[in-house]
């Protein structure tokens, strides 16, 4: 019963989040072509192999509701196959066979190679660890934290104003998603050494740390996120 209300909960929050990332790039780019579709594809595709070696791979045996939440819930939500079938479908329909085409080779291609990347990122980072008097730190695992958070405040920034809601809308969704990452960034670090040998509270003040150094490094992936965002809009402005 936990297993399916994480998911349930992991899904409820990727269906709201696709339906806003994939709103603003119709808005943005137009209904020519099923850009939002394949924008919710590839970045939902790069997020399943990044998080696959943390959060499958290391097998922290006590987070099986939270790997449910975030890979089956929230990412399975947030992706979507069948849109991007009856949308090809549609492209036939209107005689569009080379969009329809188009569609298919540059969604499979471009997740397969998201999928790819992300393994080989996620494979490259999550479990590294440095010894310290207080237990490990897993500068692994932050790094990929960072990484989604730099990812989520640009999409957010960049997608948001195209989404037909009013400024305190918008910048309540930010605070809400931005707070909600670090909220569980910051629980998936302490899983983590908790699994790996770290003891409360004998070494609680390596738990600290490591939720502490997680929570600034997801703040300033934030920020960098929200920053060349701005910079690329004002290069293109």
């Amino acid at each position: 019963m936990n297993q399916l209300f994480a998911v349930a909960l992991g899904g409820a929050c990727g269906a709201v989040l696709r339906f806003m990332v994939s709103t603003g790039v119709y808005h943005w780019l137009g209904r020519g072509f099923p850009y939002g579709t394949l924008a919710v594809n590839v970045i939902g595709s790069l997020l399943l192999g990044l998080l696959t070696e943390a959060l499958v791979l290391n097998r922290i045996a006590f987070a099986l509701d939270y790997r449910a939440a975030i890979l089956v819930g929230f990412i399975g939500a947030f992706t979507t196959f069948s849109t991007f079938s009856l949308e090809t479908v549609y492209l036939l329909q209107q005689g569009q066979a080379v969009k329809a085409l188009l569609n298919v080779a540059v969604s499979v291609g471009v997740c397969l190679l998201a999928i790819w990347l992300g393994l080989l990122c996620g494979k490259a980072l999550a479990g590294q660890t440095l010894p310290g008097p207080d237990g490990l730190f897993p500068y692994g695992i932050i790094l990929v934290n960072v990484f989604g958070a730099f990812l989520i405040s640009a999409v957010a920034t960049a997608l948001l104003p195209k989404v037909p809601l009013a400024i305190e809308q918008q910048l309540t969704l930010m605070i809400v998603l931005g707070f909600s990452y670090l909220g569980l960034s910051g629980l998936y670090v302490l899983l983590y050494l908790l699994e790996h040998g770290s003891a409360y509270p004998a070494q609680a003040r390596g738990l600290a740390l490591g939720f502490t150094a997680n929570t600034l490094a997801g703040l300033l992936g934030l920020g960098l996120g929200w920053w060349a965002v701005r910079q690329l809009a004002k290069l293109g402005g």
